[in-house]
């Protein structure tokens, strides 16, 4: 059964925006399918001069799921992707997790499981290059959908905007007040001891330890992106969850005055008397809005930037398109690299110079761990040959 649509929960309420393969990209430039023509179009893209004579250029990164297989997570729309291999797999919907207890038991279960192999997950090459790439002025921000906080651990001085939030926090629907992940799963497991067995047993077989989508569904389980692990048959309406401890403390008021209700059994579940003290992960699920600060940060970056290098994202969410979009309407050069098709992507390169090397914009289907560490040593290899222009380009990374 789907996430989306348990018992109580009727027919999802939206559709998910293209699960269905995407046409394959037109690569650009020509050269740029071999690893060195992308290396070397990428690095036109990155030191060309700015419209605004401005040392060194400004470069905006927009990244997506498909930077963080490599790291052993799964993503969506990628060969081995949940929405390719996992065709009745639908994402909680914000709504339904708000209204239905049962809803919720099931996704902090799923959660549970998943959470282990999220936390111990790493930063891998890609995330270290962007890095690398911002010590040498050609990076100056990072928006990224991702919620696996690799990005502020690789690069924490990197200036950055987590558009869809973030899994290494909860948050309470009532009170907004976070409460960090690591409690919250020993809080689960608390509540849940038989979960938290059975967790330990699968750890212990080293199920949850491979990269291979098929040999985890022979073992009985699937893995989604976000922390998730369906295990079909699994008692889920079992499963207990705590409340707000803020709320639980000192229960808020509603908009007219009123005094909420939050109540616990006598482990410390939320019980489904309360009408407050819901904790939700501390990201932005499916139905549910970014905060218009967020948006706001996000489109200052895109605005501030004189290029946007789009990074591992078929661009099938509205909240990316449209930054895509907001810089093609800016007249911003983008290069776009990612492992298939791209929403919309004609539209990003329709005017440019077929002869170009790459400064005026570049497609690139290379997986972007072999990519961008390639391009740090081209810059390196760059900045060691002949001096810096202006205000460093090409910052000394060799001592």
């Amino acid at each position: 059964m789907d996430p989306a649509a348990t018992p109580d929960m009727g027919k999802p309420y939206m559709r998910i925006p293209y699960t269905d393969v995407l046409a394959a990209p037109t690569i650009i430039p020509k050269s740029a399918v071999a690893l060195s023509g992308a290396v070397a179009a990428l690095h036109e893209f990155l030191a060309a001069p700015s419209s605004s004579l401005k040392a060194p250029p400004a470069t905006a990164v927009l990244t997506g799921a498909g930077i963080s297989v490599a790291s052993g997570l799964a993503d969506y729309r990628g060969s081995k992707g949940t929405y390719r291999v996992n065709k009745t797999y639908r994402p909680i919907y914000y709504p339904e997790f708000l209204r239905s207890h049962e809803a919720r038991k099931r996704y902090w279960a799923r959660s549970f499981l998943g959470w282990s192999t999220l936390h111990k997950a790493k930063p891998n090459a890609t995330h270290h290059a962007i890095r690398q790439l911002s010590n040498l002025g050609l990076i100056q921000s990072v928006i990224t959908q991702n919620v696996d906080s690799f990005h502020p651990r690789a690069h924490p001085n990197l200036p950055m905007v987590e558009l869809h939030g973030y899994l290494r926090s909860t948050v309470c629907t009532s009170c907004h007040e976070e409460l960090p992940r690591d409690e919250f799963q020993s809080e689960l497991a608390r509540l849940n001891p038989a979960w938290a067995a059975f967790l330990q047993e699968i750890l212990a077989s080293g199920a949850l330890d491979t990269e291979n989508p098929d040999e985890r569904r022979a073992r009985g389980m699937r893995t989604n992106p976000d922390g998730d692990v369906d295990l079909p048959g699994a008692p889920y309406t079992t499963f207990r969850y705590p409340a707000c401890p803020t709320c639980l403390t000192n229960p808020p008021s509603t908009a007219d005055g009123a005094r909420v209700t939050v109540e616990v059994d006598a482990d410390g579940a939320w019980s489904p008397n309360s009408t407050a003290g819901i904790l939700k992960p501390a990201v932005v699920m499916f139905g549910e809005s970014i905060r218009h600060s967020v948006k706001a940060a996000a489109e200052k970056m895109v605005n501030d930037a004189d290029r946007l290098l789009i990074l591992g994202t078929s661009l099938a969410t509205y909240s990316a398109w449209r930054l895509a979009k907001q810089a093609k309407d800016l007249k911003k050069p983008i290069a776009i690299v990612n492992i298939g098709g791209v929403r919309g992507e004609e539209a990003f390169f329709v005017d440019l110079d077929p002869d170009q090397p790459g400064s005026q914009g570049a497609r690139v289907e290379i997986p972007t761990d072999e990519l961008l560490p390639a391009l740090v040593d081209l810059f390196k290899q760059s900045s060691a040959e002949q001096p810096a222009h202006g205000a460093s380009v090409f910052k000394d990374m060799l001592s």
